[in-house]
C-alpha cells in the first residue's frame, strides 16, 4: 500500500504550506503598516504585529500537523488519538478554507486546498485501524457446560 509515500508527500506539501502562510502574513503585516491602514481606532502596528503573530501560529500549528505526518511515513504506524484529532481538525480547516477560497481566490486555490485536504484524509484512512470492526467473539464448546458450539450466523 503507498500510505507511506502519501503521508510523507504530505508532510513537505504541508511545510510548504506552513512557509507560504507565514511570508504572506508578514506581506499583508508590511503593507498595512506602510499604509498607516486602521481598523476600529486600532493602532496600525497592533494590527501588523496581529498579522504577524496570527501568521506564525497558523504557520506553527500546519508544520505540526506536517510533523505528525512525517512521523506517520518513517515508523509506518497511526498516530495516537491526540494526534489524530490534529489532523483530522487540519482536514477540516482545509475543507472551511477551500470553500472560502473559491469566491474570493478562485478555483485554482481551491483545488490546492482540497488536493492537500485529499493527502491529509488519505493519510489517516490508510493509517485507520487494521481490523475494520470489533473482533467476534470465537464460538467455542466448553467441555463443561456440554452444550454444542453456537453455529456461525449467515
Amino acid at each position: 500500500m503507498a500510505r507511506r509515500p502519501v503521508a510523507g508527500v504530505a508532510a513537505v506539501v504541508l511545510v510548504a504550506e506552513a512557509i507560504g502562510i507565514v511570508l504572506a502574513q508578514i506581506f499583508l503585516g508590511m503593507v498595512v503598516d506602510d499604509q498607516q491602514m486602521s481598523l476600529a481606532g486600532l493602532e496600525p502596528r497592533a494590527m501588523t504585529v496581529g498579522a504577524v503573530a496570527g501568521g506564525v501560529l497558523f504557520g506553527g500549528y500546519l508544520l505540526l500537523c506536517a510533523a505528525v505526518l512525517l512521523r506517520m511515513a518513517l515508523r509506518d504506524r497511526p498516530p495516537r488519538p491526540f494526534f489524530r484529532i490534529l489532523l483530522i481538525s487540519a482536514a477540516v480547516v482545509h475543507g472551511v478554507l477551500g470553500a472560502f477560497t473559491v469566491g474570493l481566490v478562485g478555483w485554482s486555490a481551491f483545488v490546492l486546498l482540497m488536493t492537500v485536504l485529499g493527502l491529509i484524509v488519505w493519510s489517516l484512512v490508510a493509517y485507520g485501524e487494521e481490523n475494520g470492526g470489533p473482533a467476534e467473539p470465537e464460538a467455542t464448546a466448553s467441555p463443561s457446560s456440554g452444550n454444542p458450539p453456537a453455529a456461525p450466523a449467515g
